[in-house]
């Protein structure tokens, strides 16, 4: 079947949640077959445990460059368009973890990208990415050694000349066959800068790394695709190599659906007041069934509840206590109401100790990215 006839929009509210179209369509393969070698290195962080990263492209280089010890960039970007919630922690775990293994991070600030696409100011973008962002970061233990953050507006000259380079081996055809027809300057803008942040870190400038590793969104697919294609391109010229990168699934909506920036009642934010958060939490759409008593009969559905899913990939960390939880509403034992009552006070307690720590970390924020002037 031709690729045209499924294509993803990175720019969705929605996004990807049909995973195995990646595999069928465009050649991504399952992070399954390459997972039990990453667990020698140590313990895995929750998402990469618990199964939400479900995907990977030349994942094997990142393993090479670990077996040898030669080190390896590992690229990712933040989008500040709205608060930092649960769904993009996801994110800056697995960072945390391949920096703990010695990774070089490479942190894009997407203000470009925000301004342009996204339609916001430039004040409030920079606000939105140090306060909502960088400080969470630090927050949840992102490390300042070995760590490149810069906002895309207020870079080095040699990032911007890529961004140049590579206008002119990419094709508004291809764009359009990659993106859709619904192609404005600001968004190719944006394609041909999120390039250049994946690649960079290859030029001798950046440190000349021979991996770069970006872990992503199912939707960011075609941003990963793009940019492979023009690394062979510039082989020959710039020396690059195709980005290795990871595919992990959306955390799942308080009312149902994707947890969205754009849906307030959607996400846990790490910056909302921890009652806000219980409420939400209390409030929240589950896998139980129509009454109490058909839950006791039939059992509750975990698998399709984002409570069991907070605890699954944020709030419990040991294996046992997890798979009691599952049982307990997959046989009907435990009912909704006190699987929330529990979840709920797992969840106040990560945001109290968090937010302690957020509060020490907002000033050193702003001295680790040198903010655009304009």
């Amino acid at each position: 079947m031709p690729i045209v006839e499924f294509r993803i929009d990175p720019w969705s509210s929605e996004g990807l949640r049909d995973y195995e179209k990646l595999f069928t369509y465009f050649g991504v393969r399952p992070f399954n077959e390459v997972v039990h070698q990453l667990e020698s290195f140590g313990p895995l962080p929750l998402p990469i445990r618990r199964g939400a990263v479900v995907g990977h492209r030349d994942f094997e280089k990142v393993l090479d460059a670990l077996k040898n010890n030669s080190g390896f960039a590992l690229l990712t970007g933040l989008m500040p368009s709205g608060k930092m919630h649960l769904g993009h922690k996801m994110v800056i775990d697995q960072v945390i973890y391949y920096q703990s293994l010695g990774a070089e991070v490479f942190l894009a600030i997407a203000d470009v990208e925000a301004y342009g696409v996204r339609k916001l100011s430039r004040e409030e973008v920079i606000n939105l990415a140090l306060n909502e962002y960088v400080a969470n970061y630090l927050a949840l233990g992102l490390e300042t050694k070995k760590l490149h953050m810069y906002f895309q507006s207020s870079y080095r000259k040699e990032y911007y000349r890529l961004i140049q380079l590579f206008a002119k081996k990419v094709t508004m055809a291809e764009l359009v066959a990659i993106y859709g027809e619904d192609l404005e300057p600001a968004k190719i803008m944006a394609v041909l800068t999120q390039a250049a942040d994946i690649l960079h870190p290859e030029l001798p400038h950046f440190g000349g790394f021979k991996t770069v590793l970006v872990p992503v969104g199912l939707d960011q697919d075609p941003h990963l695709r793009l940019t492979r294609d023009i690394a062979d391109r510039f082989s020959d010229e710039l020396g690059f190599t195709r980005p290795a990168s990871t595919y992990h699934k959306f955390l799942s909506g308080l009312t149902g659906g994707k947890m969205s920036s754009s849906k307030p009642e959607s996400f846990i934010a790490l910056t909302d007041p921890i009652s806000e958060s219980v409420s939400k939490l209390m409030k929240a759409f589950t896998g139980g069934r129509a009454t109490a008593e058909e839950q006791r009969r039939l059992g509750g559905e975990p698998d399709k509840c984002p409570v069991y899913e907070l605890n699954q990939l944020h709030l419990v960390q040991e294996d046992e206590k997890l798979k009691k939880i599952y049982e307990d509403c997959k046989s009907g034992t435990m009912l909704c109401g006190e699987c929330k009552l529990a979840t709920a006070e797992r969840l106040r307690k990560f945001l109290e100790k968090h937010q302690e720590k957020l509060a020490e970390n907002k000033e050193k924020a702003r001295t680790l990215v040198e903010l655009p002037d304009f």
